[in-house]
């Protein structure tokens, strides 16, 4: 099965050059670029080492991280770090919406953000956010006046983790409301 794109953005969220990882799996920069760009099956022993080396997760474990953030006692989300599309969401988070359970599943929640978690995103280039340099950052909002999903002042703490398809996710965790 052509694993192109996953391994390309993992290659990328690493900050790897592909003459690096090839050197590092023991191939071609060539073998890399043609894995990628699909001319090339990558076989399934080099998935498991490329995986390794940029520390992908077992597809398993999308799965049981969603469901630790669904169970999850603290107000969590877990969101697209690209395009801030819900993923999970805890009960006690959802409690606090004033949306169906599920309804924001897949949709943005960028549109809810106060101007401090948009002045903290726009922020995240300029400090490695996006290149894996930080993984973990604390922000502090204000609150917003939205009627669906009200943020109040607190303290957020955001963690950045890869998914099992290189799709880079954040944990949102807010630890005062």
């Amino acid at each position: 099965m052509p694993l192109a794109s996953p391994l390309r953005k993992l290659r990328l969220l690493k900050g790897l050059k592909q003459s690096h990882l090839a050197e590092l799996m023991g191939v071609t920069q060539t073998t890399v670029s043609r894995w990628e760009s699909g001319a090339l099956v990558l076989p399934d022993d080099q998935w498991d080492k490329a995986r390794a080396l940029l520390g992908a997760p077992e597809p398993a474990q999308d799965a049981i991280l969603k469901r630790l953030v669904e169970s999850s006692n603290l107000s969590q989300h877990l969101i697209c770090d690209r395009t801030h599309n819900l993923l999970a969401v805890s009960p006690s988070r959802q409690a606090k919406w004033r949306a169906e359970p599920g309804e924001l599943i897949g949709k943005p929640l960028i549109v809810y953000a106060t101007p401090e978690i948009l002045a903290a995103e726009a922020m995240l280039g300029d400090i490695g956010w996006h290149d894996g340099a930080v993984a973990r950052l604390e922000v502090n909002t204000g609150p917003n006046s939205d009627p669906i999903v009200p943020i109040v002042s607190s303290r957020l703490i955001w963690e950045r983790l890869l998914l099992s398809d290189g799709t880079p996710a954040r944990l949102v965790t807010t630890l005062n409301a």
